[in-house]
């Protein structure tokens, strides 16, 4: 049996855990990177305006998916709580959606084209996919050992 401050202490371990400069660091590259990466887009799609309509929609799509991802590392590095592996989670979730959405769009060349590239892209996005979903599972079981964990302990702090 623990002592109340032990129990404390295993809790704060956790929470720096959770909110360490690696994770940090991390989402600072994911900010820049899906920053740089939209705005470059955005850039590029504003100053082509005779493209073709599905060419748009693409544009379009890849914006909003970096748009996405910088607004959860910032969600992310601004929150002051404990994220307790939530943030794990959305982003699988995000990633199990993106990849989905590559796989359809190269399912869909394939079937438009038949061309051996569209195969290509559609193998990678069903690998990209499958590590997707890979991540997603792993996020989750994450996320319930801790709140399980979390919950013991306060659970143990209330006696």
């Amino acid at each position: 049996m623990t002592t109340k401050d032990e129990s404390m202490a295993m809790v704060q371990k956790l929470a720096r855990g959770e909110l360490s400069e690696k994770a940090r660091l991390g989402y600072v590259a994911l900010l820049l990177v899906s920053s740089a990466m939209t705005v470059s887009l955005l850039s590029l799609w504003l100053t082509e305006a005779f493209l073709p309509l599905r060419t748009h929609l693409v544009f379009g799509a890849m914006v909003l998916i970096g748009t996405a991802w910088a607004a959860l590392s910032t969600w992310a590095l601004t929150t002051r709580r404990v994220l307790f592996a939530r943030d794990r989670v959305i982003a699988g979730r995000m990633s199990v959606a993106f990849t989905a959405l590559f796989l359809a769009g190269a399912i869909a060349a394939v079937v438009m084209t038949g061309e051996a590239t569209a195969f290509g892209a559609a193998a990678t996005g069903a690998v990209m996919f499958v590590i997707a979903l890979r991540v997603l599972a792993g996020a989750r079981q994450r996320y319930e050992e801790l709140s399980a964990r979390r919950d013991a302990l306060e659970r143990e702090h209330a006696r």
